[in-house]
């Protein structure tokens, strides 16, 4: 009993004491930190919930939104083109004359000339020795001249005698004589030098001479060589050193090539650029290769050798269609294809057909009027139906793209 007295004095003792005060306030501001968090939760709680029950009516939420796949679209308008066809093929002299043996043929005694030579028309490209044809002419000279002097004789008597006649020492029928044989002297007078002219002609052909001015291409002849007609092409000039491409080209393309149609031709082996002109189109197709061939004029160049081959590009006319860039335009089973955006920027497949594939871009033939909305890019990654989020682009700089 002592013991719980003295216990409890002791207890009022500590709380009547002169800590107490302290630690009052310390339990009061401990209170207070705690109703404020619970009031804070409770707040920041509420206005979860409120969020929560929202109605969903008024649209997605931001991220949804985002979440749209961005393309770029361009309007591709409608672009005149010059429409260009390419091809390969062989380089030929435009006009090439073989030259040959074109009178008796003979020992052949200098040759005058060296591919590569330009000659004018008439030049003596080579000679033939001509010592014997050289007697025959001397031989048919003396001829005319011993023609000549019974012509003459024949003149003066014939002279002479119409003198006489008028005085009775000639008769008339003399005088018929006399005109005869000068007619007859005159005729033997021209057919010596028919015979001459002749053997001087023939003479002339043992030279072999270019037929027209041009470049000479080869020689196939050397000083000591027999020719005579059987030997063949001894020369081959390329008339006034015109050149020309024989491009072979498929059906379809040779069908859009014109005569005057501007070219481009490259050498292979060379990176320069030629610039000609069609002059032929092949009138006919190879059955077998279902290809023809569009000749190219071209103006002479060391660069250009005959036999050599070369690649050319042909402008086949303009065009006014569509242009897009190549990765616009896919292609599957059906065909080709292109994806638009529509007016609720979903996409929709449209099937079109592709005239020209070059370096500016696809030209469309048919399927697009030109103020589609075009995917530029990344359409194999897109579905018809698909919503997007359309980004503009320039056609011209997608092109370049």
């Amino acid at each position: 009993m002592n013991y719980e007295s003295t216990s409890i004095a002791g207890d009022r003792q500590l709380l009547t004491g002169p800590d107490a005060a302290p630690r009052s306030r310390r339990r009061a501001v401990i209170v207070g930190i705690v109703i404020v968090l619970l009031v804070v939760v409770g707040a920041v709680w509420a206005f979860g919930r409120k969020g929560g029950d929202a109605p969903a009516t008024k649209g997605p939420p931001p991220a949804a939104a985002g979440a749209l796949p961005k393309v770029t679209v361009v309007v591709p308008g409608r672009d005149t083109v010059t429409r260009a066809v390419s091809g390969t093929g062989s380089l030929a002299a435009r006009r090439e004359m073989p030259v040959g043996v074109v009178g008796e043929g003979g020992l052949v005694t200098r040759v005058l000339v060296e591919p590569g030579s330009w000659v004018s028309a008439g030049q003596v490209l080579a000679t033939v020795d001509r010592s014997v044809q050289a007697q025959t002419a001397e031989s048919l000279s003396a001829q005319v001249r011993v023609a000549r002097a019974d012509a003459q004789i024949a003149q003066t008597e014939l002279d002479r005698s119409n003198q006489l006649v008028e005085r009775g020492f000639v008769s008339k029928a003399d005088i018929d004589r006399k005109t005869a044989t000068r007619d007859a002297a005159n005729a033997r007078v021209r057919v010596a030098q028919a015979q001459l002219a002749e053997t001087q002609a023939r003479n002339r052909r043992l030279d072999i001479r270019a037929p027209a001015a041009g470049l000479v291409l080869t020689r196939a002849v050397e000083p000591g060589q027999v020719v005579g007609g059987s030997s063949g092409v001894l020369f081959r000039i390329a008339m006034g050193g015109q050149m020309e491409m024989r491009a072979q080209l498929s059906e379809a393309d040779l069908a859009n090539v014109r005569t005057g149609s501007a070219a481009e031709v490259v050498p292979v082996g060379d990176t320069r650029v030629f610039k000609g002109q069609v002059w032929q189109v092949a009138p006919v197709i190879d059955p077998q290769t279902r290809q023809g061939i569009a000749r190219i004029a071209l103006n002479y160049d060391p660069a250009l050798r005959p036999g050599g081959f070369a690649s050319a590009r042909i402008g086949a006319g303009a065009s006014t269609a569509p242009l897009l860039p190549e990765s616009a335009v896919l292609s599957d089973d059906k065909g080709s294809y292109v994806y638009l955006v529509d007016a609720q920027n979903k996409v929709v497949r449209r099937d079109v057909r592709v005239a020209e594939v070059s370096d500016e871009g696809a030209l469309i033939a048919s399927g697009l009027m030109g103020d589609e909305r075009v995917v530029a890019s990344a359409g194999a990654f897109l579905n018809p139906g698909q919503e997007v989020v359309p980004v503009r682009a320039a056609a011209a700089a997608a092109r370049k793209e």
